[in-house]
């Protein structure tokens, strides 16, 4: 790379921060989640806006794939490893076995409806969707189904600590519930990247795919086990003396990402369930909160967000009719399965309603995950941006209905670690 291009890249990279700065927090003041802000800088600064209004300057800033579009690419990949890394620390294992009647209706129901409504809109109306067939008839249905099934648990956390209501049952149930909901999406879409996906050894059948994707399953989360911690500890004191932690769980990040890409899912599948395993340690867990939380939060994510805007021209692929029915059925979807499950658990109707809607929140980790499988050429870019559009607005949703269906908790119903939690999401709702 010349100088001209170290240039182009600090220039761009830097003009991408000021616009999410702006934008991003701007908008969080008059209460939109702050990827709101980020995604509109993305499309602002992206071919929809700058690109047509300025072409020649917009080339100049942003130019065509070479190696600056290379090294901004290999940011973002390291930057999304580190924040699925992330968003696996936040992942509460044991609340799982709390209110467990609650949870698991709630979850379970919550997944398989919009799961099987997804897959449903597809086949039924394939024109609509246009979904490519080149790998499989059924990989663009089992993905649809499969983003619609999650949630995002930093939009949800954030909004249950501005309303205090994370220490309460409320709080206990939404969170564990979508827990369980990203575990169960993000296998789904690492089965779905091993059997269709472009990476991986050729040749492989499909139940050694998914033989290879359960081995490494086993062994990320073996970290976490009482071996897999003494483990850490025992290499820390002899390598380290000072006790950091940080490198080597790093290392471990990398190398999860490394071997999921390798069998054929994706890196952010074995960054995230690095991040489920160190979640079940102890100090291991608070170093890496403590040191990788605030760049990747507030630096990393906030550029991948950007550059989302950056991929495609959300104007000439706007599609109303579509954007409609990704919104619809998403939110039916989520709203008729998760509240039903927890009417089924024991909820009132009003809070039930209140977690269907929680629930229904995709975030950054919707946006994630259409994005990686726009790079896999799962989706075409008119089901991108519907996709997308449908992650912010659920998000948007989420924020403004809770709070008219549930009364915010008083102020001591927080928890005392509650406040790492605020930091670790304040970046990504």
């Amino acid at each position: 790379m010349n100088a001209n291009a170290v240039v182009t890249l600090f220039l761009e990279l830097g003009i991408m921060l000021a616009v999410t700065l702006l934008l991003g927090k701007g908008l969080r003041r008059l209460g939109f989640p702050v990827l709101v802000g980020e995604l509109i800088g993305g499309v602002i600064l992206g071919p929809t806006v700058f690109g047509s209004l300025f072409p020649e300057l917009h080339l100049q800033l942003f130019p065509a794939p070479g190696p600056v579009t290379i090294a901004r690419d290999g940011i973002n990949q390291f930057g999304l490893v580190l924040f699925l890394f992330i968003a696996g620390l936040e992942v509460d294992l044991p609340s799982l076995a709390r209110q467990k009647r609650a949870v698991a209706y709630t979850s379970l129901l919550g997944v398989s409806v919009p799961f099987v409504a997804g897959v449903a809109s597809v086949l039924l109306w394939p024109s609509l969707w246009q979904m490519a067939t080149d790998r499989g008839t059924l990989v663009g249905p089992l993905f649809v189904g499969t983003i619609l099934s999650i949630s995002a648990i930093p939009v949800i956390a954030r909004i249950l600590i501005d309303l205090n209501l994370i220490g309460t049952p409320f709080g206990g149930v939404v969170l564990a519930a979508a827990t369980l909901d990203d575990l169960i999406g993000w296998t789904l879409f690492g089965v779905i990247l091993s059997q269709f996906g472009v990476a991986g050894p050729t040749g492989t059948s499909w139940w050694m795919k998914l033989t290879l994707v359960a081995i490494l399953l086993a062994g990320i989360t073996s970290i976490g086990t009482a071996a897999g911690r003494r483990s850490l500890r025992w290499v820390v004191q002899r390598v380290d003396k000072s006790g950091s932690y940080v490198p080597l769980i790093v290392i471990v990040v990398l190398l999860a990402a490394a071997c999921a890409e390798a069998i054929g899912t994706h890196a952010i599948f074995g960054a995230f369930l690095a991040g489920v395993a160190v979640a079940r340690t102890n100090e291991p867990r608070r170093q890496a909160y403590a040191a990788l939380r605030g760049i990747t939060l507030e630096v990393f994510v906030p550029l991948y967000l950007v550059s989302i805007g950056l991929r495609t021209d959300f104007g000439a692929n706007f599609d109303p009719l579509l954007v409609g029915v990704v919104l619809l059925v998403a939110t039916v979807g989520k709203l008729v399965g998760a509240a039903g499950g927890a009417l089924l658990g024991g909820r009132d109707f009003k809070e039930a309603l209140a977690i269907g809607f929680a629930l229904n929140a995709r975030g950054a980790m919707g946006i994630v995950l259409t994005g990686v499988a726009l790079d896999f050429h799962l989706i075409s870019e008119r089901v991108f941006v519907a996709l997308i559009f449908m992650s912010v607005a659920t998000s948007a949703i989420a924020a403004a209905v809770i709070p008219k269906l549930v009364a915010a908790g008083p102020r001591d119903v927080m928890p005392e670690g509650a406040s790492e939690s605020e930091l670790v999401v304040h970046a990504a709702q």
